[in-house]
């Protein structure tokens, strides 16, 4: 399998990036990313040299792209979009970028963008990270936006698109943020449809529809994400 990975350097894309590495059936893993980042910098961690050693790097392709012109692009290197499957872990707040035009930059044109050249190239499955609430008519301008873009990419007909809608996100981040710190310690009292994840749950449930593509639109709720494991993800032997 050749697979796309949009995100790779946010919580959830990380995470998915990891599951790709250890992952011996995924033959090729192509990185975009806007600005470059070192292997141990993708992954969030601090690799021992048995470690690195480990991480597969003839499998892992690394790109700086620029977002806002793929379609040239597309028509320079078009076998950069040729791909199997694309796994897209893209995804802002308004606060980090600085607007809400900047917000749907990044949110819906970008996804939106990649999602048509690569369906062009013959990829038969996208998956992405929406959230919880993601509605079209939603008054709420956040969730009206991750609504907008499932819809548009499911106009395309993929043979199979997945969308992961998870509630508030539980990981380790750069930056602080109180919001999520209080939720996180208050869960036990939420809901169980509203009740955070981890990202390592959200990124196992992307790579199982990943291996196992049922055809037509599938949506992964908060509560089947959160079936799955939330065990850090350890990279295979070196000989796999």
């Amino acid at each position: 399998m050749n697979v796309l990975l949009l995100g790779a350097s946010g919580l959830v894309g990380r995470e998915c990036l990891a599951l790709l590495l250890a992952h011996p059936q995924v033959q090729h893993i192509h990185v975009w990313l806007r600005r470059a980042l070192t292997v141990e910098e993708l992954l969030g961690q601090v690799l021992t040299p048995d470690e690195l050693a480990r991480v597969p790097l003839s499998r892992l392709h690394v790109r700086v792209v620029d977002f806002d012109h793929l379609d040239e692009l597309a028509q320079q290197s078009p076998e950069l979009f040729q791909v199997d499957a694309a796994v897209c872990a893209l995804g802002s707040t308004i606060r980090q970028a600085g607007s809400q035009a900047a917000f749907r930059l990044v949110d819906h044109v970008y996804p939106l963008a990649v999602a048509r050249l690569v369906k062009a190239h013959g990829a038969r499955h996208f998956l992405l990270v929406s959230a919880l609430g993601a509605s079209a008519t939603s008054r709420v301008f956040y969730n009206r936006v991750k609504g907008e873009v499932e819809l548009a990419i499911a106009s395309l007909s993929f043979a199979s698109f997945t969308v992961a809608r998870p509630s508030l996100l539980l990981g380790r981040r750069r930056e602080f943020r109180l919001g999520e710190w209080l939720m996180a310690r208050l869960a036990c009292l939420v809901p169980m449809p509203w009740t955070p994840v981890h990202v390592r749950q959200v990124a196992r449930g992307l790579d199982s529809a990943l291996h196992h593509a049922a055809p037509g639109r599938r949506i992964l709720d908060n509560q089947a994400l959160r079936s799955h494991s939330a065990a850090r993800v350890t990279l295979p032997p070196a000989s796999l």
